[in-house]
């Protein structure tokens, strides 16, 4: 599988670009960073392929984009795409309304799987945490997030996801609007990343932590859903991570 990347020159990029050259299985046809960087003209080591930006003329022959980038980046890929079929998997967060709207106008050319955060496990733990708040919607929750010193002190997509659907489910449960769920963010050392969900219920607490150890986590799952979302001729339509992983 041909897998193009872009913000390769980032945390998860980097990630992804290694796990990629160094599997016989996959091969790396585009590492693609911003216009300004650095690196664009350098190869990429262990490969053929040099760092250089998306533009429309760019001609990699990817079976696969995988976008791990910032909002502004992630639609002018989509703009230099333009109707072109080919798969994209997106864990870049952030994107305005206006933005998501657009993505969701963009897969009527080309299967594109969305999700806020790839690490294994993440999903039985979304799905677990908002099982919990539906029998249990009278639990007060609050939603925490740990990371690294370097990253933005506001909340990251994931936490956002994760307040914003137990509120939905706490809502369709009790039958009037739930209030929203509160978000704490701290920032550690090199804390990759640890994601809480506890419920309050006066009497007693649950809580349930997911920890991420290595960046990896999320390299391998963007790639495991990149490899879904490739093969057996997806229609073009949105896919969350559910959908490719539901066939498990």
């Amino acid at each position: 599988m041909r897998i193009g990347i872009l913000g390769a020159s980032g945390r998860v990029g980097t990630s992804l670009v290694e796990l990629i050259v160094s599997n016989p299985g996959l091969e790396l046809a585009a590492a693609l960073v911003s216009p300004g960087s650095r690196l664009v003209g350098k190869p990429v080591a262990g490969s053929s392929i040099e760092y250089r930006p998306a533009d429309a003329a760019m001609k990699s022959h990817c079976d696969v984009i995988i976008d791990f980038s910032t909002p502004q980046a992630s639609m002018a890929l989509q703009d230099a795409i333009g109707v072109k079929s080919i798969p994209v998997v997106i864990g870049t967060t952030g994107f305005s309304a206006e933005d998501d709207a657009r993505l969701s106008a963009c897969c009527a050319h080309r299967p594109m799987l969305i999700s806020a955060n790839f690490a294994r496990g993440f999903e039985a733990f979304r799905l677990n945490v908002l099982g919990f708040a539906r029998m249990m919607p009278e639990g007060e929750p609050r939603v925490s997030e740990t990371y690294h010193v370097r990253k933005k002190a506001e909340p990251s997509g994931t936490s956002r996801l994760l307040a914003g659907q137990i509120e939905e489910a706490r809502t369709a449960v009790m039958g009037f609007a739930a209030a929203k769920t509160p978000i704490t963010v701290f920032r550690e050392g090199d804390t990759v990343g640890i994601n809480a969900v506890s419920f309050d219920l006066g009497s007693a607490e649950a809580r349930f932590t997911y920890q991420v150890h290595t960046l990896s986590a999320y390299a391998e799952g963007a790639i495991a859903a990149a490899q879904w979302l490739s093969s057996g001729h997806r229609e073009p339509r949105r896919y969350s991570l559910a959908d490719s992983l539901a066939a498990r």
